[in-house]
């Protein structure tokens, strides 16, 4: 009996935890964007910083998002990186995290929230939307391709390619051994999770798939993902990158750990990026149909 219960109650615990990750608090930031909110679908409130361009304006916007456990104060350099070159900016607080509802999803409804947020921007007078975004971030981002969010472009930092198979690298970091662990003398404990979170939430994690939307795409995407990432290994870009070459370039800063490649390499980040959003054109193609946003009340 004891071995049948014991991955079923541990694989709750950890989905519990994963859908609920300890929030961050805000601190203190020098800048005062606009706070702004809309609905999402299932009617979860949603919160974000909106920031115009710094000087002129371009007509073009960026949305950015933060990994698991962060909130959006954890992306303002990028917000600021963006503003000194005529981007409008916004940087929401991913659902189940900062000040936004709900429960954490990995892109299943998050994806929609983002298609929403892109609406948003184009009602403020967005002509062209690009995005950015960083581990649980950047899966989200590559997600809401396949949702039909209209982006230009996308650039995606140390996403995972499945929810499964980061599953099974957590298992095998928390015992301090490789995915073989997770993915196998583990596979019952991920495989108990994944049930209880259909079966409590109904949320099919299995289903979580940034690898299945980028083959659905037709957007240029680079992935960032340094080797040295000890946190979601690097073969997860590799493997997203190898399933559609002509439109997905994958960068590999070395030294760099997880989510750090414009800190250990400014410069060249900064090129890359901005290359791939400059290669965009007024026809580039873009996801159709509108979803109005809901005010949110403050």
């Amino acid at each position: 009996m004891f071995v049948v219960l014991a991955p079923s109650v541990i694989g709750v615990m950890l989905l519990e935890s994963a859908l609920r990750p300890p929030r961050r608090a805000f601190g203190v930031t020098g800048v005062l964007p606009e706070e702004v909110g809309i609905r999402a679908a299932d009617g979860t409130a949603l919160r974000a910083w909106y920031s115009p361009p710094a000087r002129g304006s371009s007509g073009d916007a960026v949305i950015v998002l933060h990994g698991v456990g962060d909130n959006r104060l954890g992306v303002v350099s990028f917000a600021s990186l963006f503003r000194r070159h005529g981007y409008a900016v916004l940087t929401p607080d991913s659902r189940g995290h900062g000040e936004s509802g709900g429960l954490v999803t990995y892109g299943l409804r998050e994806s929609d929230d983002v298609k929403r947020w892109a609406e948003w921007l184009e009602q403020r007078g967005a002509r062209r939307l690009f995005g950015l975004g960083e581990s649980m971030g950047a899966a989200i981002l590559l997600q809401s391709l396949e949702a039909g969010a209209p982006l230009c472009a996308v650039v995606a930092e140390s996403p995972f390619s499945t929810f499964r198979e980061i599953a099974y690298d957590r298992m095998g970091q928390l015992f301090g051994l490789g995915t073989w662990f997770g993915r196998y003398p583990m596979r019952p404990v991920v495989e108990a999770a994944l049930l209880y979170s259909r079966l409590r939430y109904g949320i099919a994690l299995e289903n979580v798939s940034p690898l299945d939307a980028v083959r659905a795409t037709t957007a240029p995407v680079l992935l960032i993902h340094g080797p040295a990432d000890r946190n979601i290994p690097v073969r997860h870009s590799r493997r997203i990158a190898a399933e559609k070459r002509a439109q997905v370039s994958l960068w590999e800063p070395s030294g760099a750990p997880h989510t750090r490649a414009y800190a250990t390499h400014p410069a060249e980040f900064e090129k890359r990026v901005l290359a791939l959003f400059g290669s965009c054109t007024d026809d580039t193609p873009r996801a159709s149909g509108r979803i109005g946003a809901v005010p949110l009340a403050r």
